[in-house]
């Protein structure tokens, strides 16, 4: 039995805990899947109609196979979305229409269509469940979605697959980029865990270490031999989607993103919203990859040092607005609000750093990994290290980190950075 297993039988004991719910009722990670893929949609007692979605990439390598099984089961729709699809609300919408007449549905893809049909099932009221095509991203079990709103990337609550089915055949033979993406999406842990965790100390915030304690056991083996997981190796491609499968039920046990998605996710959300014209697209879990170690570096400058002293936020709603313009600016400074320190609000924090800096620097270090030993590990599986692997100029990653902070109402050591005088954005690039 796996720690996965324990998690959807209730049988996981966490200090003392009750059982949790990670609202999975059944996760497969198996070598292959090949004419089980009725029985495992079977066993969720699903109501019919099933809605079938993928993109013509998704159908060629695995949709086909599901369509053609699941139709032993019932009636069936087919959804085929154009290629390249976006997590955008206007194609959210369009499938949660398609699929109004569904019972339930069922999703071949990864990040996108997930997030799409996660956000199709909780409008419509119904129980979706994924056959994913690659290990790209880590929330195939989580309640989150992320889903672009009026230009503004937000982390939508929906509802989580209830049935997770990953072919490990069918996911190492993914594209390179795809799984490395994946291995990109998975290293952010030691950075988002620090973030959360200042948060933590600094404003009495919540916290939870039961989801990075789900993951401790799977990060060393996947750091140490990232190598083997572009090399269709698929004991480590199965290790790496046990670890994106356990950060997404991380991910719902909190209730939201948090253990999983701090300053280096909102320095990724800012790239995908503002990214210009002409630099190259790329996967989520490549601008995380180059993000994390960012912030890894950003974090290691800031626990270095001494006690940081903070000064009133110079960001304005002004200068939120004249940079991303009206519509994003505004929804910004709806987020930055929360967070934008005046005089009152930077002489309360000053006094809280000066009583606990020294507990930040003990817990935050003793959870860190260096960056040197992220970069090793990503470096070796051929994943992007730099902003110019991912396309990205200078200019606009530099633009990114100062800017990133004022799109979510979460406060990182991005934010402590620029209150202290210490976001210097070319010396962490």
């Amino acid at each position: 039995m796996t720690i996965i297993d324990d998690l959807i039988s209730g049988r996981y004991q966490h200090a003392g805990q009750p059982a949790l719910d990670v609202l999975a009722r059944s996760v497969h990670i198996q070598p292959d899947l090949t004419g089980k893929e009725a029985d495992v949609v079977r066993a969720l007692r699903f109501p019919g109609p099933f809605a079938v979605i993928s993109d013509p990439d998704t159908h060629r390598v695995l949709g086909g196979r599901v369509e053609k099984a699941l139709a032993q089961l019932g009636e069936t729709i087919f959804i085929n979305l154009p290629a390249h699809p976006h997590a955008d609300i206007e194609t959210a919408n369009m499938v949660a229409e398609s699929t109004a007449d569904a019972g339930s549905i069922i999703a071949v893809g990864s990040g996108t269509i997930n997030d799409l049909c996660k956000y199709a099932a909780a409008k419509n009221g119904i129980e979706c469940a994924v056959f994913a095509t690659a290990p790209s991203m880590n929330g195939y079990t989580s309640v989150s979605a992320a889903i672009t709103v009026d230009g503004l990337k937000k982390s939508l609550t929906t509802v989580a697959p209830v049935g997770v089915f990953m072919d490990l055949q069918v996911l190492s033979e993914a594209p390179k980029r795809m799984i490395q993406s994946g291995l990109g999406d998975s290293v952010c842990r030691p950075m988002a865990q620090a973030d959360w965790l200042m948060n933590h100390i600094l404003y009495n915030s919540t916290y939870n270490t039961l989801p990075f304690d789900l993951l401790m056991a799977e990060e060393g083996p996947l750091l140490a031999n990232a190598s083997a997981l572009v090399n269709n190796d698929m004991l480590a491609v199965g290790g790496l989607a046990r670890t994106l499968i356990l950060s997404g039920m991380g991910m719902t046990i909190c209730g939201g993103s948090y253990p999983a998605s701090q300053g280096e996710h909102l320095i990724s959300h800012y790239v995908e919203m503002m990214r210009p014209t002409d630099m190259p697209d790329s996967f989520h879990g490549e601008q995380i990859a180059v993000t994390t170690l960012i912030m890894a570096r950003l974090q290691e400058r800031i626990l270095a040092g001494g006690v940081p002293k903070v000064s009133p936020t110079k960001i304005n709603e002004a200068s939120i607005l004249a940079h991303f313009g009206p519509s994003i600016g505004a929804a910004c400074w709806q987020e930055f609000t929360h967070k934008h320190l005046d005089e009152e609000g930077a002489d309360r924090l000053n006094a809280r750093l000066a009583e606990c800096w020294p507990e930040v620097v003990k817990r935050v270090s003793a959870i860190s990994v260096p960056s040197e030993t992220i970069a090793t590990a990503l470096g070796d599986a051929g994943a992007p290290t730099s902003y110019a692997d991912i396309g990205l100029d200078r200019s606009f990653i530099c633009e990114a980190i100062t800017y990133a902070r004022t799109i979510r109402n979460r406060y990182t050591f991005l934010d402590l950075a620029d209150d202290s005088g210490m976001l210097t954005a070319e010396d962490l690039i």
